[in-house]
């Protein structure tokens, strides 16, 4: 089950790290990431995705970091996403993000 989860990790990581403006670190035992997005407001980004973001009638969702954080103002420009999915879900789910990440900033 381990070498499963470093899959789904590596898969996830691998394709933030490829997005333009997305940071990253890779984690050691957690089963989800904290990546930093180019956007200023991760919830309003979060709501975007389930109300106006659709791509091949799929979409993506999202939490944004701010609500894991006990320090107000901080993760306001972080999602949490947890790798739970499959590799392969989790691939076109990598693929959704970044291209809705792109629309999100054309339109704002």
């Amino acid at each position: 089950m381990i070498d499963e989860y470093k899959r789904r990790r590596d898969v996830v990581y691998n394709a933030l790290t490829q997005m333009e403006g997305v940071h990253v670190a890779q984690p050691e035992g957690a089963f989800y990431l904290i990546p930093k997005l180019p956007i200023d407001n991760t919830e309003d980004f979060a709501k975007w995705l389930l109300t106006d973001f659709s791509y091949e009638d799929k979409t993506v969702m999202v939490a944004p970091a701010s609500g894991f954080y006990a320090t107000p103002g901080l993760g306001y420009d972080e999602i949490r996403i947890a790798y739970v999915l499959n590799t392969d879900l989790l691939a076109d789910a990598m693929s959704l993000l970044e291209r809705a990440i792109d629309q999100y900033n054309s339109t704002r």
